[in-house]
């Protein structure tokens, strides 16, 4: 009996004690929050160790698709060019396991090395090439020349070149200068690209600040390229104008090929001012759209960012050139990482390249 009472009690008495403890500790005071003292645990070498330790991870990673994916087209003995109706486009992984990718690493005597900076030379001339302009009698006028090969290589090819940049005691200069991407005459000459009679005769140099194009220049050339120069500029509205004022030096039905810096991060949230702007996919849309509302032709541009491995690798400063060894305060020499996407201003950026016809000529493609 008195087993059954306690058993019929308890539900009672639970509840009760519930209420009891609720009212209790509404009364009480919260706990004193207690003080964690956390020890900085900040390691000046960290952010150097985190950079090689993913540069290796990628440079294994780039090494391996090379031997599986490019080793086989180097494989093939070289032939000539090939068509593939090349548009407007973001860089991509794909671009470079292809045999117009490898044909103008093999003409420009560079390593076809996954690294957006020679993408962009190989895209102007997979571009140039295709549009017929590839051939003795072009004139060509290139901004922000730097030390680029394209001079060298379409003065091979009997192409008239003039090559342009800022003057060496500008103080927009003194960047490129002292990492050696500042063009002057003799840095543009290539002994491996053709010989010194050649470039003499066919290559000339000139001081041009991309927001001061000189009148005299206008409707001179059937080329005029750029190789993410423009992004530098100031701000994207003057880098529009830029664009906008070198397809004015072309003459009816040349071709401009620009390359700039890419937002991969943001279509709205994007630097617009400063030593290098970020352009974003309705930036380029709205472009495109000004140069085709005044007459001229815009390949459409393929805003497609790619799947593969190297298109989701995001390379960390610091960013050598291609050539170029960088060596960590710890002396660890540090590997060549892919270069396709990277860490750039708070954001991830990319190469785009845009291909422009002045649309003062509407005939076919002339051939080669």
């Amino acid at each position: 009996m008195r087993r059954l009472l306690r058993l019929a009690a308890d539900p009672f008495l639970t509840r009760i004690t519930d209420r009891v403890e609720r009212r209790l500790e509404a009364r009480m005071p919260p706990p004193a929050p207690i003080a964690v003292s956390v020890p900085d645990i900040g390691d000046p070498g960290r952010d150097v160790s985190v950079a090689w330790a993913l540069k290796l991870y990628g440079s294994r990673l780039a090494r391996e698709l090379y031997a599986a994916r490019m080793q086989p087209l180097l494989a093939v003995p070289a032939a000539g060019p090939t068509s593939v109706s090349l548009s407007s486009k973001l860089c991509e992984q794909a671009d470079f396991e292809t045999t117009w990718f490898v044909h103008w690493c093999r003409e420009l005597r560079m390593e076809p090395i996954y690294h957006r900076k020679i993408w962009e030379e190989c895209f102007a001339l997979q571009a140039i090439w295709e549009a017929g302009l590839l051939r003795p009698g072009t004139t060509a006028l290139c901004f922000g020349a730097g030390e680029e090969p394209l001079p060298s290589y379409l003065a091979s090819r009997g192409v008239d070149v003039l090559a342009t940049d800022l003057a060496p005691d500008d103080a927009a200069a003194a960047g490129w200068v002292a990492t050696g991407q500042h063009a002057t005459r003799e840095r543009l000459f290539r002994p491996d690209l053709l010989d010194r009679e050649t470039f003499d005769q066919r290559v000339d140099f000139r001081v041009v600040d991309m927001n001061a194009i000189p009148d005299d220049l206008s409707g001179r050339f059937d080329v005029c390229w750029s190789l993410c120069s423009l992004e530098h500029v100031g701000n994207t509205d003057l880098a529009c104008r830029f664009v906008e004022r070198s397809i004015d030096c072309l003459k009816p039905g040349g071709i401009a090929v620009h390359t700039t810096e890419y937002n991969l991060t943001s279509e709205t949230d994007t630097v617009t001012t400063g030593w290098c702007v970020l352009f974003t996919r309705p930036q380029i849309e709205e472009l495109c759209e000004r140069l085709r509302g005044v007459g001229h032709e815009v390949a459409p541009v393929s805003f497609a960012t790619g799947s593969e491995p190297l298109d989701q690798y995001i390379d960390l400063p610091p960013f050598p050139h291609p050539s170029l060894e960088w060596i960590s305060p710890n002396a660890l020499t540090l590997p060549k990482a892919p270069h396709l996407r990277l860490a750039l201003l708070g954001h991830v950026a990319t190469s785009v390249g845009l291909i422009i016809r002045n649309g003062g000529w509407k005939g076919e493609v002339r051939s080669q």
